[in-house]
C-alpha cells in the first residue's frame, strides 16, 4: 500500500502547487467548475432523475439484474455505442474513444438491489419481490445503487456528445453483485476482473462514487489512503440432536449452544483484538433454527460478517472465532461446523494518495472547497476495492440526505426507510464528470501538495 509522507515542510503545505513525477512544477486542475460540466449536467438533469426513479421501482437482487443491464445497454447503443454484455453475468461495459491521445480512465456503477422491504412513501417505491435465502423477501435499492448507475448513464451521455474533443478514452463499467452473489454463486468486481475486465483496456486511473446517508446532501467525502473496510462473510452451523421441547435433557440443544457462541464472540473484538490499532467488527446478522415451538431442533445456522483494516488482524479473527464456535459447541455437548470466512471476502478500499490528492481540487471545483470533507474511516464495504488493488483509484461519497435532516440520525444505507434526496444526483454527475476530464486533460501525474493535507492518513 502506498502512502503520501506524514511530514512535509510548512512552506510546502502552503504552497498550492502540483508536483510532477520528475520533480516539476506543473498547474493545479481548474479553480472552478467546467463549464461543459456545468452544460452537461443541466442538459441530462432530467433524464438522470427519470432513469433513477425507474430503476428504483424496478429492482433487482444480485446476479438477477437483467431488466437494469438491459436498459442500461439499449441506451449506450442509442449513443452510438458498442456495449459488451453479459460480463459477470449481467455487467455492461463500454468503451468511449476520444478524438484526442491521451490516457485511459475507468468509471463504475453497481446496478444491483437488496432483500429489503421499502418502508419509504414515494410515487415510485418499489413493490417489487424475489426470492432470497429460500423466503419471499421485498427487494429495495435501499443502498443507492440506482443512483449510482443513473449518474453513469448522464455521463455517458455527455462524455459521447463532446468525444470528438476528448483526449484519451474512458470505459463505462455497469457492474452486477456489488451487494455480494447468492450462496453458492460467483459475481461482482473480483469475477469482472476474473473474466477480463482490463485485459484489453487498462485503465490509467479508475473512479467510483457511492450516495451516503450520513453526509447532508451539496458535501462530498473522500480521504487518501484506507477508506472502507475490508468484508467477510462466515456461517456457523451448531449441530445438537432433537428432543422434545418439554424434556431437553432428552437431545442437545442448539439453540443454546449457538446463543452461547454469539454472546463469547463479542469477546473477539472487546478481549481480543488490539483496537488501538485500527478498528475491527463481528456482527451476526442472521440466526436460523428450529420451526416449532415446542421443539428443539437438530441445528441452527448462525451468519455474520467481520470487517478489519488490517490483514493480520483478520486472520486472527478469522482463528478466534472459528475457536470460540467450536470450542464453546463442545463445552455445550454440541458440535459446529464454522466457516470463517466462508467465500472470498472483499479486501480494504483503498484510495491511491497520490490521485486522491490530485484529483481533490476537482471535487472542491463544483462542490465548494468547504463542503469536501474528509471521513473517519467506513465499516461499511465496497467490491470496489478489488479495482483498486489492480489501477490507482479513487472512490468518494456523495450526501444523499435531504437538508433539514440530521444526517446522524438519518435512515442509513440499507435501511428500508433510506430516502435519496435526489440533488444528490447532480452534484454526484458533476463531480464525477469533472475528475474525469480533469484526469484526462492533465496527463503529466500532478500531484497536489498545497490544497489538501496529504498525510492525515499516513499512520493508517
Amino acid at each position: 500500500m502506498r502512502l503520501m509522507p506524514a511530514l512535509l515542510s510548512s512552506a510546502l503545505l502552503a504552497t498550492p502547487l502540483f508536483m510532477t513525477s520528475h520533480g516539476a512544477h506543473a498547474q493545479a486542475a481548474p479553480a472552478g467548475e467546467r463549464p461543459e460540466v456545468a452544460a452537461a449536467a443541466k442538459s441530462v438533469q432530467q433524464k438522470v432523475v427519470t432513469w433513477r426513479r425507474d430503476f428504483h421501482q424496478h429492482p433487482e437482487l444480485s446476479n438477477r439484474e437483467e431488466r437494469t443491464a438491459a436498459k442500461v445497454a439499449e441506451h449506450l447503443r442509442a449513443l452510438g455505442l458498442k456495449p459488451k454484455v453479459g460480463i459477470a453475468h449481467h455487467g455492461v461495459v463500454a468503451i468511449i474513444q476520444g478524438g484526442k491521445p491521451g490516457p485511459k480512465v475507468a468509471l463504475r456503477a453497481d446496478m444491483d438491489a437488496l432483500p429489503v422491504t421499502e418502508q419509504v412513501d414515494l410515487p415510485f417505491a418499489s413493490k417489487a419481490t424475489a426470492t432470497f435465502r429460500g423466503e419471499t423477501v421485498g427487494v429495495m435499492h435501499a443502498c443507492g445503487h440506482d443512483a449510482h448507475t443513473s449518474i453513469l448513464l448522464g455521463i455517458a451521455d455527455a462524455l459521447v456528445k463532446m468525444k470528438a474533443d476528448l483526449p484519451g478514452s474512458v470505459m463505462l463499467v455497469f457492474q452486477p453483485s456489488e451487494e455480494g452473489a447468492p450462496d453458492g454463486e460467483e459475481g461482482g468486481a473480483s469475477l469482472m476482473l476474473e473474466e477480463g475486465l482490463f485485459k484489453d483496456f487498462k485503465p490509467d486511473a479508475m473512479f467510483g462514487l457511492h450516495v451516503f446517508s450520513t453526509l447532508p446532501v451539496g458535501q462530498i467525502g473522500v480521504r487518501q489512503g484506507p477508506l472502507m473496510a475490508a468484508s467477510d462473510k462466515f456461517t456457523i452451523k451448531v449441530k445438537g440432536r432433537q428432543t422434545h421441547g418439554s424434556r431437553p435433557w432428552g437431545g442437545i440443544d442448539p439453540i443454546v449452544a449457538a446463543a452461547d457462541v454469539i454472546g463469547t464472540a463479542q469477546t473477539i473484538v472487546s478481549r481480543r483484538t488490539d483496537i488501538a490499532k485500527l478498528p475491527a467488527v463481528v456482527s451476526f446478522g442472521a440466526i436460523k433454527g428450529g420451526i416449532r415451538y415446542n421443539i428443539i431442533p437438530d441445528e441452527v445456522e448462525l451468519v455474520g460478517t467481520i470487517r478489519t483494516f488490517d490483514e493480520g488482524m483478520r486472520q486472527k479473527i478469522f482463528g478466534d472465532l472459528k475457536n470460540v464456535a467450536e470450542h464453546v459447541s463442545a463445552a455445550n455437548g454440541a458440535t459446529a461446523e464454522a466457516s470463517v470466512p466462508d467465500q472470498g471476502g472483499n479486501p480494504v478500499t483503498v484510495n491511491d494518495p497520490a490521485l486522491t490528492a490530485r484529483m481533490i481540487p476537482s471535487l472542491k471545483a463544483v462542490a465548494g472547497a468547504d463542503n469536501v470533507i474528509e471521513p473517519p474511516l467506513q465499516m461499511g464495504a465496497e467490491d470496489f476495492s478489488f479495482y483498486a488493488k489492480e489501477v490507482p483509484s479513487m472512490f468518494f461519497f456523495v450526501g444523499a440526505t435531504a437538508k433539514g435532516i440530521d444526517p446522524v440520525t438519518a435512515p442509513s444505507n440499507h435501511s428500508p426507510k433510506f430516502a435519496l434526496d435526489e440533488a444528490s444526483l447532480d452534484l454526484g454527475l458533476r463531480a464525477l464528470l469533472q475528475v474525469t476530464l480533469d484526469y484526462l486533460h492533465s496527463p503529466t501525474g500532478a500531484v497536489a501538495v498545497g490544497d489538501f493535507e496529504v498525510g492525515m492518513s499516513a499512520g493508517i
